[in-house]
């Protein structure tokens, strides 16, 4: 455990126990718990790096199209609703926004 966190390797670490106490009573192989420990870790690190990359962007917070309020906004409702079906994918259109700055 010493050695993971000196490592640096969280996801290993939390859930070591977890996946050991189930390899051994699945009888698994050593390599094969090593494998789940090492694919543990990797999720770990993406989700770490997509909170992290997140947070820089200074992303807003996720909200559903249905609780936009179209009313208090110049966006126009209808147009947004039909990008948000899609159906200028399958029409092969394309679409431009435009935004001031920040506004991605």
């Amino acid at each position: 455990m010493q050695l993971m966190a000196r490592l640096k390797l969280a996801g290993m670490q939390a859930n070591y126990d977890e996946i050991v106490t189930n390899g051994r009573k699945r009888k698994r192989s050593f390599e094969a718990m090593l494998v789940d420990l090492l694919e543990v870790e990797i999720a770990d690190k993406k989700a770490r790096s997509i909170r992290y990359q997140l947070t820089i962007a200074r992303m807003p917070v996720i909200k559903e199209l249905s609780e936009f309020d179209f009313k208090s906004s110049c966006v126009d409702e209808i147009l947004i609703n039909e990008f948000a079906e899609g159906g200028f994918l399958e029409e092969q259109r394309n679409v431009v926004l435009i935004g001031g700055t920040g506004t991605g």
